[in-house]
């Protein structure tokens, strides 16, 4: 009797215990964009770390100016970036320029535009507040601080920050390496001339894609033979230039004859399992001993059920493995804008775009497995639980936005 299929959710936590935490690695920060803090980031200093100008004016002492419009000496001139910044004697003032250090004494800046520019001798028009157009030392980041937290995606804002505080380096987790590998003797390189009966690879490079935008590093060996020995042998041969952290197949795993993956790795600790959903039901997960215990899943052949399949088990366990605190797709609700019909037991899994005005869904293609095309223009994928075969318009749908 056949067994009962697995749940998504149940295989999902399969595959996520394939890949532990990544071990850390420190990275110069200006090579960081896109990896994963491991550790919080501690400012080393204040920011900004002395009190500076906000403008191009002059350091004035507030009171001095009272009587405003007056002309006062410049007794300096201080640049950004001068060090050895002179105090700033009452009845004077010091031509400034943005970001350089307030003198002692000063506690204004008065803007270029509110004085005649002059250089020895300055007429300003207006009275500043104490304190105007002053960045104080430390009202942005004090010392001490955690500008960014363990688990933060670095990006252009995050890397500038770790650099504004002293970081030469953060610690982030290591890229998982993933080898991505496709089977079946029909397939051939794009560029080549089609004979009859064969098609283009196309499942090697999309999952390869999909780890590098997961944050893994994928390796792709392409046109593994459909022969048992032939395809343990390249993997080995390929295992002794270095371990991976996990192998991740498509094809070869469904019912019928000539399943090389399935016929290798059965007996060797991979579990062939039917998933209670659609696309994407054969499934196959484990721990291959003989080669190097390198964690395995396996994904049905079919492109959409390729893709769709890393989506839901591959992409977050990847994710999870590099530290992000949500590995999840973003996830919205929207509404319907058409019918659905789905099969019973079957978490449907239907590509979408989704009307950010109105916040409706509505499918792209349809529910078949080989609609690639359609996949290349989907905005989302919109999950129907198990226990819903009828989803009438205007019902409220989860979403997964497959942009964020």
């Amino acid at each position: 009797m056949a067994s009962s299929p697995r749940s998504v959710d149940e295989h999902r936590a399969v595959v996520a215990a394939l890949l532990a935490p990544m071990p850390v690695e420190d990275v110069p920060v200006a090579q960081a964009r896109g990896r994963v803090l491991a550790a919080d980031v501690v400012a080393g200093v204040a920011l900004p770390s002395f009190d500076n100008s906000a403008m191009d004016g002059y350091a004035v002492r507030a009171a001095d100016l009272a009587g405003a419009p007056v002309e006062l000496p410049v007794a300096a001139d201080i640049p950004a970036g001068r060090t050895d910044v002179p105090p700033l004697q009452a009845g004077t003032v010091h031509r400034i320029m943005t970001g350089a250090a307030l003198p002692a004494g000063a506690d204004a800046v008065v803007p270029v535009e509110d004085t005649d520019g002059g250089l020895e001798r300055v007429r300003i028009e207006k009275a500043p507040a104490p304190g105007a157009h002053v960045r104080r030392a430390g009202e942005d980041v004090r010392a001490g601080d955690v500008v960014l937290p363990a688990g933060t995606v670095l990006g252009a804002p995050q890397i500038g920050v770790a650099a504004a505080v002293g970081c030469a380096t953060v610690p982030v987790r290591r890229r998982p390496r993933v080898l991505v590998l496709s089977t079946g003797s029909e397939l051939v390189a794009p560029g080549t001339p089609l004979r009859p009966g064969q098609i283009y690879e196309s499942n090697g490079p999309m999952l390869a894609a999909a780890v590098e935008d997961a944050g893994g590093s994928a390796e792709l060996l392409r046109f593994v033979p459909d022969d048992v020995e032939e395809f343990l042998g390249r993997l080995r041969e390929r295992l002794t230039d270095g371990p991976v952290d996990l192998l991740l197949t498509s094809g070869g795993v469904s019912a019928g004859a000539y399943e090389v993956v399935k016929d290798a790795f059965t007996g060797r600790g991979v579990e062939f399992v039917k998933v209670a959903m659609q696309p994407g039901g054969p499934q196959g997960a484990g721990r291959v001993a003989e080669l190097e215990g390198t964690g395995v899943v396996t994904l049905p052949g079919n492109p959409v059920s390729s893709h769709v399949s890393f989506e839901v088990f591959v992409r977050p366990a990847l994710r999870a493995a590099l530290g992000h605190p949500h590995p999840d797709r973003p996830i919205v609700t929207a509404t319907l804008g058409e019918r659905w019909t789905s099969p019973p037991g079957r978490r449907q899994f239907r590509r979408g775009v989704l009307d950010a005005v109105t916040g409706t869904v509505r499918e792209l293609g349809g529910p078949a497995s080989h609609l690639l095309g359609a996949l290349a223009r989907a905005e989302c994928l919109v999950v129907v639980p198990e226990d819903v075969t009828e989803v009438p318009e205007g019902t409220a749908v989860e979403t997964w936005l497959l942009d964020g």
